[in-house]
C-alpha cells in the first residue's frame, strides 16, 4: 500500500494546470468533435448503429495504447507514422467522397455497430493526427498532464455522441443536409492535404 502512494505522489507531482489546460484544448483542436457532428450525423441517417460509450470506451483505449506503445505497435509491423497516416487519409478521402456525391461506399452490411470502431473511432476520433499528436505532446509536458487533458476529451466525446439526436432537431433536415455537403467538402481538403504532407515526409525518410 504505501509503494502505491509513494507512485501516486510522484506520479502526481508533475501535475500542472497550465499543462493540463494545454493538451486538453490541443487534443480538443485535433479530435475536434464539432467538425466531426455533421459527418456523425450522417452516419446514423444512413442507418449506421453507434453506441457513444462504446466509441467513448474504445478511443480510450487506442489513445492509451498509441501513448504508451505506439512506436513499438507500428514497429511491430514495419510501418512508420506516414504510412499509417496515409492510409487514415485515404479513409478520410473516401468519406468525404460519400457526404459530397451522396454516394455510398462504405457498405452497412457489418456486425451491428461496426460503424462504431470503422471509421467512427478510427481513423475519425483515434486517427493518424491524433496519435501524432500525442506523441508530440509527451516530449513537451508531463504524462499525468496529457492523461486528464485526454480523458477530458474522452468525457466530450461520449457527450457529443450521447446527444447527437439533440443537434439534429437543431439542425433540421435542411440544415443537416447543407453541413454535409460543406464538411464533406472541407473533409476532402484535409484528407488530401493529410496525404499529401505525409506522403513528402515519407519520400524524404527514403
Amino acid at each position: 500500500m504505501g509503494e502505491v502512494l509513494t507512485f501516486l505522489k510522484d506520479f502526481f507531482s508533475n501535475f500542472s494546470f497550465e499543462e493540463t489546460i494545454s493538451s486538453f484544448i490541443i487534443m480538443f483542436m485535433v479530435i475536434d468533435m464539432v467538425g466531426l457532428t455533421p459527418i456523425i450525423i450522417d452516419m446514423r441517417q444512413k442507418g449506421r448503429e453507434i453506441n457513444p460509450l462504446k466509441a467513448a470506451s474504445l478511443s480510450l483505449i487506442m489513445f492509451l495504447a498509441f501513448l504508451f506503445l505506439g512506436s513499438s505497435i507500428l514497429g511491430l509491423f514495419h510501418v512508420d507514422i506516414y504510412s499509417f497516416a496515409i492510409g487514415g487519409s485515404i479513409v478520410l478521402f473516401l468519406m468525404a467522397v460519400e457526404m459530397v456525391l451522396d454516394i455510398e461506399i462504405f457498405r452497412n452490411n457489418g456486425p451491428s455497430g461496426a460503424s462504431t470502431m470503422v471509421p467512427l473511432v478510427f481513423p475519425l476520433i483515434a486517427g493518424a493526427g491524433s496519435f501524432t499528436t500525442l506523441l508530440s505532446l509527451q516530449s513537451m509536458y508531463g504524462l499525468v498532464n496529457i492523461l486528464i487533458g485526454l480523458l477530458m476529451n474522452i468525457i466530450i466525446v461520449y457527450l457529443v455522441l450521447r446527444n447527437m439526436y439533440l443537434l439534429e432537431r437543431i439542425l433540421g433536415k435542411s440544415g443537416v443536409y447543407v453541413t454535409r455537403k460543406f464538411f464533406g467538402v472541407m473533409l476532402l481538403a484535409v484528407s488530401i492535404k493529410m496525404f499529401l504532407d505525409n506522403l513528402v515526409l515519407f519520400i524524404g525518410r527514403v
